[in-house]
């Protein structure tokens, strides 16, 4: 669907990329660098509201590269032996990542979106799967979802005791306002952000992961050491789940 709000962000996006095509052209210095692909930057493009958010090389989100970061500086552990379901997998530097694990399974509830290899229709809601996973990942998915009480329960049970679920979502101040997808679609961008949203997350989304018998690790790119989060344009937080060894089934 097509909206003002959209075409905004596009044209905002367009223009200050093609801005900085120039400068890089007429030979301004890479000063800055993007963990997503490698690669030195002259800065990076806005979208929105914020005005550092994509790596002119590869596209990388501020949460996209927060998580390479956080990889790279081992504070989160890839499970190269075990077994990945990354849903909504549009971010092709954490594909690469986590399709070298033993069992990668990339998925969407419409996988045709996709180009990645080996992709497989999942519908979170009816998620059954039973300790079948060591991580789970899932990037501004859960505003997208009916009923997030429900998927949490699901990611727990098709977790393995100590396995983790890496949730990001987008994020106000205030506390979490739910909808649902009767509102029409121009309203939910109003109040949600985005046409496709069902609600709109505060920090009280500690709670609900909490709710659903996880164990939780908040990690905000405003705890980075500021000269390096201001390198590589950081931003986002990540909820870092983990069912507990011994858990019952929820």
């Amino acid at each position: 669907m097509i909206t003002f709000q959209r075409v905004a962000k596009a044209a905002g996006k367009h223009l200050t990329r093609t801005m900085l095509a120039l400068r890089k052209a007429i030979g301004a210095r890479a000063n800055r660098a993007c963990p997503a692909c490698g690669r030195g930057v002259v800065g990076f493009f806005r979208y929105g509201d914020n005005a550092e958010w994509g790596c002119p090389n590869c596209g990388a989100s501020p949460r996209e590269r927060l998580m390479n970061h956080l990889i790279e500086g081992k504070v989160l552990q890839v499970p190269a032996e075990g077994a990945i379901l990354h849903m909504a997998p549009n971010e092709g530097s954490l594909v690469r990542r986590f399709s070298t694990a033993a069992d990668y399974t990339p998925a969407d509830l419409d996988p045709d979106r996709y180009s990645v290899q080996g992709m497989r229709r999942v519908d979170l809601m009816a998620l059954a799967d039973e300790e079948r996973y060591d991580l789970f990942y899932a990037s501004h998915v859960m505003e997208h979802v009916p009923d997030d009480h429900a998927v949490l329960r699901n990611i727990h049970r098709a977790l393995k005791p100590g396995g983790e679920a890496w949730l990001i979502v987008p994020l106000w101040a205030k506390p979490t306002e739910d909808g649902s997808f009767d509102i029409p679609p121009r309203e939910r961008e109003r109040r949600f952000g985005q046409w496709d949203h069902v609600r709109q997350y505060g920090p009280d989304f500690a709670d609900r992961i909490r709710a659903a018998g996880f164990e939780l690790e908040e990690i905000d790119a405003s705890g980075v050491d500021p000269d390096t989060r201001h390198f590589y344009a950081l931003d986002d937080r990540l909820f870092r789940a983990r069912k507990p060894v011994g858990a019952a089934a929820r």
